[in-house]
């Protein structure tokens, strides 16, 4: 491709006009837009040979998300008289925002294009290689468009997106910053920040970001939609319903609205609404992992378990480490009685040692059913620990030299890196392994991952004060779960108890819907016998996961046994044995709460088989 020949016979009145309504037009609100677009079409009725109002008409239609009138529009004034090479990038960018990047490169590549308009032309090659996901072309693009449009607030709202398509983190948040300083009206800026402060800081912090997107222009769909998504994580329903009802008057077609209205419809345990909501979409976010593990939540509950199954593969075949979709998986399967299936989808879940209980129950199950009786014994003896081990933070592998030898050769390509860190690790050359990951820290320093990388190879050597710092600074670019937890966990085990706590309970606070943040929560307020807190903590997991974690069930019958109503620890410890008859504790708990009650004999009987398990 090469869109950056000129054409130097354009007469200056058109690239003069070209310019002057570039970025105004894209950053004013929809309704002043509608209007713009009203007055224009009016004008050219009374003056059809009009070149600069049909092609004022194009730029409207652009900022209104309209490609088909953005496209008729350029057409018309061309058929005007307009200079193909002053309108080359405006049809470019018609054509790609109908999705049709090939045919904007074709229309680019088409012919010359005057210098006033290279810019452009390199913005809309930038966003099409973008979508493309060439990134490395993306990155060419847009600094030709910077330097030929320096102070073009649209423009770099473009760019945030590419860097944070790139998981340059702070240099997205540097360019969304730039944008709001050269525009502080603009609406589109406004909603990216809203986005990287609902990463970098939590779903409340973004709320105030979202809402002075929506002052700026209370039409912008995206901004509604994103902020309906935050609302939901917050658990704040009728708000979320109320940004999506506004939406859907803009945007009636857009899936992302039907896909949240399914979540919605799914949290309140109406599945058939759910599926209904989810096939509006479509198929147009059939390749988003979240609608993929949300479908097949849905058909699982509904009975599909051979559908489920289906979007949970598709899943897994994308995000194989996604544990959340193998259990899923492994669920479908048992149920449609594929019992070689369902240990398949839970192989990678067991083998692990900080594997949950529900697995290692379902795998005890599916073993048993395949003849595996010891394999099966032994996922019961672990499952009924209740212990989780500490996770494995990366996979080893046993060709050292081939590893190293890769990631010497590629000191800075995290797919050769990761294995010869994980390596290393597991030939005890820690300190290697650190400064590989540190290499890859100091090259990528805005890049979260890059600063998670270097924390998981000084927590699995051991140099807690690097793994805390290199956390932190995770933390500052993206404060979600993945940093978060982390963090606490290096704290912890630093013998730094009151920072584990507090970073938990700051993940708490700007993540409500967090079902980590809450067991954690709850398990630290039990430490220190905070039996309201701990109930409410633990009860907020329940709501969400269902009576299925035999922790959490003990955990809420101790607390409220320390209150006194034995009657409802009853309730909740009974369930707990249920679910795992096998478990000593629990059986211990439950006869002490029987013999309070004055229930001896039951009590003693627990007791008896609890020894009998113990020996």
């Amino acid at each position: 491709m090469d869109w950056r020949r000129l054409w130097t016979g354009a007469p200056f009145v058109a690239a003069l006009l070209l310019g002057a309504c570039g970025d105004a037009a894209s950053t004013a609100p929809r309704h002043a837009l509608e209007q713009r677009r009203s007055a224009l079409q009016d004008a050219i009725a009374d003056d059809p040979q009009s070149i600069v109002r049909r092609v004022e008409l194009a730029r409207v239609a652009i900022a209104l998300g309209d490609g088909v009138g953005a496209e008729a529009a350029v057409k018309a004034a061309l058929g005007a008289g307009a200079k193909e090479a002053a309108l080359r990038p405006l049809l470019a960018r018609a054509y790609a925002m109908q999705g049709d990047g090939a045919r904007a490169f074709q229309t680019l590549d088409g012919g010359p294009i005057i210098p006033e308009m290279i810019g452009e032309a390199a913005w809309v090659a930038g966003d099409v290689h973008l979508g493309n996901g060439d990134l490395a072309a993306a990155r060419e693009a847009y600094d030709r468009a910077v330097q030929e449009l320096p102070r073009n607030a649209a423009l770099w709202v473009s760019v945030a997106r590419f860097r944070d398509a790139n998981a340059d983190t702070r240099g997205a948040r540097d360019a969304a910053d730039y944008a709001i300083e050269l525009d502080k009206a603009n609406s589109p800026a406004l909603a990216f920040k809203a986005n990287l402060v609902r990463t970098e800081e939590g779903l409340q912090a973004s709320l105030g970001w979202y809402d002075k997107a929506l002052a700026a222009d209370p039409d912008n769909a995206d901004a509604l939609i994103e902020q309906a998504a935050t609302l939901g994580d917050l658990g704040r329903y009728r708000d979320m319903l109320t940004a999506l009802r506004h939406a859907a008057t803009i945007v009636p077609r857009d899936p992302r609205i039907h896909y949240l209205q399914a979540v919605l419809a799914a949290r309140a345990g109406n599945y058939r609404l759910a599926r209904s909501l989810l096939q509006r979409t479509r198929g147009e976010l059939d390749e988003q992992p979240s609608f993929m593990l949300l479908s097949a939540v849905v058909e699982l509950e509904l009975g599909g378990e051979a559908v489920a199954a289906t979007w949970a593969d598709r899943l897994i075949a994308e995000q194989p480490d996604n544990f959340t979709a193998r259990r899923i998986l492994a669920a479908a399967d048992w149920a449609g009685g594929d019992a070689d299936g369902a240990s398949e989808a839970l192989a990678p879940i067991v083998s692990r040692p900080d594997a949950d209980s529900w697995s290692l129950l379902l795998a005890a199950r599916v073993a048993a059913e395949l003849g595996r009786r010891i394999e099966s014994a032994d996922y019961l003896g672990r499952a009924a620990t209740l212990a989780r081990g500490e996770a494995v933070p990366f996979a080893a592998d046993n060709d050292y030299g081939l590893l190293t030898m890769a990631a010497d050769a590629e000191p800075l390509n995290p797919a050769a890196a990761i294995p010869a860190i994980s390596a290393d690790l597991s030939s005890g050359n820690s300190a290697r392994a650190i400064a590989r990951a540190a290499r890859i820290r100091d090259a990528n320093r805005g890049v979260a991952d890059a600063h998670i990388l270097l924390g998981d190879a000084a927590l699995a050597g051991g140099q807690f004060d690097l793994a805390i710092r290199s956390y932190r600074a995770a933390r500052e670019l993206d404060a979600g779960e993945r940093t978060t937890l982390r963090l606490a966990n290096a704290l912890y085990r630093a013998g730094d108890v009151a920072g584990s706590g507090a970073a938990i309970l700051a993940l708490r606070d700007s993540q409500p819907s967090s079902v980590a943040a809450d067991r954690l929560a709850g398990h630290l307020a039990m430490d220190i016998e905070h039996w309201d807190d701990a109930i409410a903590y633990f009860d907020r997991v329940r709501s969400r996961i269902g009576d299925r974690d035999v922790v959490i069930l003990r955990e809420l019958a101790r607390a409220w046994a320390a209150k006194g109503d034995d009657a409802r620890a009853l309730r909740l410890i009974d369930r707990a044995y249920r679910l795992q008859p096998l478990n000593a504790a629990i059986m211990e708990f439950y006869a002490d709460l029987l013999a309070r009650r004055s229930n001896q004999q039951a009590a003693a009987d627990l007791r008896d088989k609890a020894a009998q398990i113990g020996r």
